[in-house]
């Protein structure tokens, strides 16, 4: 259990820095007008999916094997939660549920655009609303700790 935990937390960096990136550059490209390629900008954005859902799973683990998460709730119940533990037993997976929705469906729609600005910008704001959504939810308290 300590090893996923640990994976958990780690990965988050690799997971945020790969996102950071990839909006940055969906953020460049739309407003820069520059040309989608395959080999570069959607590698970018692939392997942020990749990363991110990677992430989902060991955090979708975690929840169920874990005291903080599920066996919190059957135990305390919601109205038994103080701040912390609701933050990590509802708020942080369910959140970080939608962001992963949103990085998906951003991945998914850019392949509808024709052109490279659509791309770019379907791109940018799924990936950035999802980034914004995991940002909202990191326990940083536990996790500088």
């Amino acid at each position: 259990m300590e090893i996923l935990r640990n994976l958990h937390s780690y990965l988050a960096y690799i997971v945020l820095a790969v996102l950071v990136f990839a909006v940055f550059n969906a953020i460049t490209g739309w407003l820069g007008k520059r040309q989608f390629t395959m080999h570069k900008d959607l590698r970018i954005s692939l392997f942020a999916l990749i990363f991110s859902h990677i992430q989902l799973l060991i955090g979708l683990i975690l929840y169920f094997v874990s005291e903080s998460g599920l066996k919190a709730l059957q135990t305390l119940g919601m109205s038994g939660l103080n701040a912390a533990a609701r933050l990590l037993a509802v708020e942080h997976p369910f959140t970080n549920i939608i962001a992963i929705v949103l990085i998906t469906i951003g991945c998914s729609i850019h392949k509808k655009s024709d052109d490279s600005t659509g791309k770019f910008k379907r791109i940018a704001i799924g990936y950035g609303l999802g980034l914004l959504l995991i940002l909202s939810r990191i326990p940083w308290g536990q996790w500088f700790n």
